[in-house]
């Protein structure tokens, strides 16, 4: 998205039939792109979700029986029984969101943790008895469907409001500026938890975007509109490139170093390990001019 078009024009791409997505919630405006500009608005997405200890896809739109939505995840697999539930273990019910789990076993289960079985029950049966819980949240819109909202554990308390990382960077990217953006939750005085962002601009808009004060306040004000003023970052950062694992996660615990202005953590994992001296370089320069 940061480049545009011009990465596949030279390139012929009308033998694509599906094209897949993981890593991360997809945000509906990337989904959008996705399909234009690499599926010629003709290639399903399969936007799913799953884990290494899950062995399989879990939940996933089913291409030329479902009808996809611009960043939902939609319906498990057949064979494969969900519930979103709230803390006390009740299923939500449509147009409500809570903790994703899995309610029956399946045949490509993890079944243990080689010589820690205790290990394996606290981390994914503890919460809530007798289901499996990876740790993302997720909600059900008015149909039904599945839209995934990250870890629980990247959701913040501003001021005793509850407010989910990918639904902020939903509405970052909805604004012609932004081709990517990253939000963490980082201490604050005042409200318990603020809202910081790392975005990555659309080249194709640079001569619209200003400084990266200007471009801040925008941003700021489009996130108000779009959720409301409790979602308004307090601050955001311009970036050249966000974190990731080799599977695409966005490492967002080296971006909450970042945002309370501690050393960074252990980036072995990285896909590219110069990401983050490039941030803080990029950030350090921005605090100077």
């Amino acid at each position: 998205m940061k480049i545009g078009r011009s990465v596949t024009t030279h390139y012929d791409l009308s033998s694509i039939r599906v094209l897949g997505s993981v890593g991360e919630p997809i945000n509906p405006e990337a989904w959008m792109w996705y399909r234009d500009v690499i599926g010629g608005n003709k290639a399903p997405i399969v936007d799913t979700w799953w884990q290494t200890e899950t062995g399989a896809i879990m939940i996933s739109p089913l291409p030329g029986i479902t009808a996809t939505k611009p960043g939902s995840a939609q319906v498990p697999l057949p064979g494969i029984e969900m519930a979103v539930i709230d803390d006390d273990g009740k299923q939500v019910g449509a147009g409500h969101g809570g903790y994703l789990t899995i309610t029956e076993p399946w045949p490509s289960m993890l079944r243990g943790i080689w010589g820690d079985p205790e290990r394996y029950k606290e981390t994914y049966w503890s919460r809530f008895e007798g289901k499996y819980f990876a740790g993302d949240g997720a909600k059900l819109d008015e149909d039904g469907d599945l839209w995934l909202l990250g870890r629980v554990d990247d959701v913040m308390n501003v001021s005793g409001h509850r407010l989910s990382t990918a639904e902020i960077e939903s509405a970052l990217v909805s604004h012609p500026f932004v081709a990517e953006a990253a939000v963490v939750g980082a201490k604050d005085e005042t409200t318990g938890q603020a809202v910081v962002a790392f975005v990555i601009l659309r080249r194709s808009h640079m001569d619209e975007i200003g400084s990266d004060a200007d471009t801040s306040k925008i941003l700021r004000d489009h996130v108000a509109k779009e959720i409301g003023p409790i979602a308004k970052p307090r601050t955001i950062f311009v970036v050249s490139e966000l974190p990731k694992t080799r599977s695409g996660k966005i490492m967002r615990r080296l971006l909450r170093d970042v945002a309370e202005d501690r050393p960074i953590g252990d980036v072995t994992t990285l896909a590219d390990t110069s990401v983050m001296d490039t941030i803080t370089g990029r950030i350090n320069a921005g605090a100077n001019d």
